[in-house]
């Protein structure tokens, strides 16, 4: 397995050398602005390079992932979708009306849906039934954007979607699912190669940014591989466990559009009120908010896998999933400092 994953790891960095030059020649650029404050113009590649490596290491790997074909055609179009928006900035409408699109087809065609939300209360899973058909739907905008909106320093995504597959990995090689380890793992070693260039780890000539096609390839295997873990007679953990996996990204895009809302304004207007914007402004540098964020994220979800080792009532789960929600919305409020951090000119975007 590690010779595997060696491999995965070195062609994914060849990659992401020829995705950067793909990038530059189709335009998808990411530039300064008011609100992206970092420095020179950073090729949007990372996502073409993630969704190469998870085409090639599925036909190594074609058990992974249940429905792998379907799966790699909803992944194929939010590539498209993404680089369209990288290109052009696609306004919220179609971006939502192709993502619903997808999850139909996720419903219809391959037969992954949110179905039951477990033992939240009483002795009977909370099954939805003809509900599944709002209820996915939902989850793969959320999904998507969580993972799209705290895309905002150098790192953060793709740290925060390690911390989630680990978790996720662990889970799967506790019932015995090794393809499905191994298909983490992999997507691990591609997140590895991935996070040398986006933090300049190689020169940061040849950083490179996510881009929009990235987090949406990104968001919706995440999802993917939740409800595989959580839904059905193969589940692994129970759904309130999923929260704590990718409660960072969850409780952000929550936060963050509650105030928004509470403001009067559009909750899809991008603003700077992100955990990493809030920690910025309090003097941390960019990359002290990256290793706090990523902290963060290690934490809740060891909480989420202890409390599924030891079988905690979910809806003692669910309580406590809400108080730190609340926790992480009330950090947010407070006070901020214009003083922005100058330790690392490239990261804050």
């Amino acid at each position: 397995m590690l010779y595997q994953l060696g491999v995965i790891f070195f062609l994914a960095l060849l990659l992401m050398a020829i995705a950067r030059v793909i990038a530059v020649k189709l335009a998808l650029i990411d530039k300064p602005s008011v609100r992206k404050q970092h420095q020179g113009h950073i090729p949007l590649s990372g996502g073409i390079a993630i969704y190469l490596s998870v085409v090639l290491f599925s036909f190594r790997q074609p058990d992974g992932i249940p429905h792998m074909a379907v799966y790699l055609g909803c992944v194929t179009a939010l590539l498209l979708l993404g680089m369209l928006d990288d290109r052009f900035e696609l306004p919220v409408a179609p971006r939502m009306t192709v993502q619903g699109g997808l999850a139909l087809v996720m419903m219809l065609v391959a037969g992954m849906q949110l179905s039951s939300l477990g033992h939240l209360w009483g002795d009977d899973a909370v099954q939805l039934g003809y509900g599944a058909l709002l209820m996915t739907p939902l989850a793969v905008w959320g999904a998507i954007n969580a993972y799209n909106m705290v895309d905002g320093i150098d790192g953060q995504l793709g740290m925060l979607c390690c911390v989630t597959l680990a978790g996720l990995a662990a889970l799967f090689a506790l019932d015995g699912h090794l393809a499905a380890v191994l298909w983490c793992l992999s997507l691990i070693a591609t997140l590895a190669a991935y996070l040398l260039f986006n933090l300049g780890v190689l020169g940061r000539r040849y950083q490179i940014f996510m881009g929009d096609a990235g987090s949406m390839v990104m968001g919706f295997t995440v999802l993917w591989l939740l409800l595989t873990a959580t839904q059905g007679e193969d589940a692994v953990m129970r759904p309130v466990g999923a929260l704590w996996l990718i409660a960072v990204p969850l409780m952000d895009m929550a936060s963050v559009m509650l105030r928004r809302i509470v403001r009067r304004r559009s909750p899809f207007r991008a603003d700077r009120d992100h955990l990493h914007h809030v920690l910025i402004r309090r003097g941390f540098s960019a990359r002290q908010a990256l290793a706090i964020s990523g902290l963060l994220a290690m934490v809740l979800a060891a909480f989420g896998l202890f409390g599924e080792l030891l079988a905690l009532q979910e809806n003692l789960m669910l309580a406590a999933f809400l108080l730190c929600s609340g926790g992480y919305f009330l950090l947010g409020r407070e006070p901020r400092r214009t003083r922005m951090a100058s330790g690392s000119p490239a990261a804050d975007r």
